[in-house]
């Protein structure tokens, strides 16, 4: 079984409807696995650069779970991406502690997945928005095995119960497509 690494950059989980819907079912789902909440280690940002490295170095597989904020990653997660990944680290000419693991995206955004399309309101598609996480798995000579998406989870909706509903269906739909995408880096060659 491989090591798997959950790494999750939401700025305030505990008022997430799906990041928070997915996580918890996640850690259901893979009780063998690391899972860290980044808010809650770190909510004045100041990251333990040792530990989480440490953390990078015992995982196969590493997943970033967050909200797609301001067409990119939280500032929790940014901050966590630019204290851990260091030069001598991850990249330059003796950075290679993470040559070959898997580095998988799940994310979800409040805005619905059809803004996100040439014309919509976003006026590009959401695979358009990744190309700095794979440059960033690519600098790090990680293997980018794939992200997992979903929109129109806004927490403001929590308050109507239908669409509360709507929303932890759609998380838990997310959950599943992201055990696939797991799964797959698991049983796939590097």
């Amino acid at each position: 079984m491989k090591n798997i690494l959950v790494v999750s950059g939401h700025t305030d989980l505990k008022n997430s409807i799906a990041n928070k819907t997915i996580l918890d079912k996640l850690q259901s789902d893979l009780p063998k696995a690391e899972f860290v909440f980044l808010d809650q280690l770190y909510p004045t940002f100041e990251i333990n650069k040792e530990v989480e490295q440490q953390r990078l170095l015992n995982a196969d597989i590493i997943v970033l779970q967050f909200p797609f904020f301001w067409y990119g990653v939280p500032s929790i997660m940014s901050r966590w991406m630019e204290e851990t990944f260091v030069h001598g680290f991850s990249h330059g000419s003796t950075g290679d502690k993470l040559k070959g693991k898997k580095l998988i995206v799940s994310f979800t955004s409040g805005a619905p997945e059809e803004m996100y399309q040439k014309g919509g309101l976003q006026n590009y598609s959401i695979e358009e928005f990744l190309p700095p996480l794979k440059q960033f798995a690519n600098l790090c000579q990680m293997q980018w095995c794939g992200y997992v998406y979903t929109g129109g989870v806004s927490y403001i909706n929590r308050n109507d119960n239908e669409k509360l509903m709507q929303m932890k269906e759609k998380a838990l739909n997310h959950e599943r497509r992201l055990l696939e995408v797991i799964d797959k880096a698991i049983n796939s060659e590097a």
